[in-house]
């Protein structure tokens, strides 16, 4: 089994389903890859939660800010015109939805696991880097003309490879 695989799938259905009823909005799915290393810079929203447990990582979304307005607008039913306050609660909402939503698929195949609470940046010409792996598998939602990205990176905590090893067996799943 492929965790890389799994964690597609999961982001998809998540990601739909959220939109879905939340925002009831069917989304297209663009392509799904794996990013390795930092990432280029950022200009506008992204939301960070993170993971923990016998695998852990980081969960994210990002948009532009014009969609982070659009999903606030919808989400809360009234006009979002700038980034807010307002704004960057309902993307990290979102954010959790989408993640934690992952997180429970996800928790048959690896174990428990825990998500923290979002965290959520605005802004221009930033960059973001989360400690440890630094493969991220990453899918591209569109939104009429507008783009939003969910990524996920997780590896086993220190924990659960070294009680692996120990016992002489080989992790469940392929990373």
């Amino acid at each position: 089994m492929n965790l890389q695989n799994l964690m597609v799938d999961f982001i998809r259905q998540a990601t739909a389903n959220v939109f879905s009823t939340m925002l009831g909005v069917e989304l297209d799915t663009g392509e799904a890859f794996i990013e390795n290393g930092t990432p280029e810079a950022n200009d506008g929203v992204v939301s960070f939660i993170g993971l923990a447990g016998a695998w852990a990582g980081t969960g994210s979304v990002s948009c532009s800010p014009a969609l982070a307005c659009r999903i606030c607008s919808v989400m809360l039913m009234m006009e979002s015109t700038g980034v807010d306050e307002d704004v960057l609660d309902a993307v990290a909402e979102l954010t959790n939805m989408i993640v934690g939503s992952v997180k429970n698929d996800l928790e048959p195949h690896l174990g428990t696991l825990g998500l923290s609470l979002p965290t959520v940046v605005f802004g221009r010409n930033f960059r973001t880097k989360s400690a440890g792996t630094t493969e991220w598998t990453v899918v591209r939602f569109r939104w009429e003309a507008d783009v939003l990205v969910v990524k996920l990176c997780l590896s086993p905590s220190e924990k659960t490879h070294a009680n692996c090893h120990m016992m002489g067996q080989t992790c469940a799943l392929e990373v």
